[in-house]
């Protein structure tokens, strides 16, 4: 799978061109947080990068305006911005759970949460295993949400 800037970037005041289902049938096989080393690993990350199985990554970070901006990552570096390098790094969020027996999530789906201008707010990544939700404010936050059980209510 080719992650193409146009086809997963989002900028404030435009939206991303494209179906929102752009990860579907990719094995994700780490979420890791961008931390800002100074402040430690106890608040939320500046950024969550996607590792996909064959090697490309998604990054998801805060714009200035709230908004959710989704740029195809650069793993295993760290992004451009994080300046200088030395005070950054990635780590997986304490929350999220380890990764599934076999190495990877499989995506089946995904969703986007638009404001009325159109720019997205949240994303929920859907994997066979559950959905991991990372959604835009003041701070970045991820979480995950595991799926029932087959024979649930």
């Amino acid at each position: 799978m080719t992650v193409e800037p146009e086809e997963c970037a989002v900028y404030a005041g435009r939206a991303r061109r494209g179906k929102a289902d752009w990860l579907t049938g990719a094995g994700i096989t780490a979420v890791l947080g961008v931390y800002y080393r100074p402040e430690g690993l106890a608040g939320e990350p500046e950024a969550v990068e996607f590792v996909l199985a064959d090697g490309q990554s998604v990054l998801l970070t805060c714009a200035s305006d709230r908004t959710l901006r989704v740029t195809p990552g650069a793993w295993p570096r760290l992004p451009d911005w994080c300046l200088p390098a030395s005070r950054w790094q990635h780590a997986p969020p304490v929350q999220l759970p380890p990764v599934p027996y076999g190495g990877a999530w499989t995506v089946v789906g995904t969703r986007e949460v638009r404001n009325a201008d159109g720019e997205v707010l949240q994303a929920v990544i859907r994997c066979q295993e559950g959905d991991f939700v990372v959604v835009s404010g003041d701070t970045l936050a991820i979480s995950f949400t595991p799926a029932l059980p087959p024979n649930a209510p």
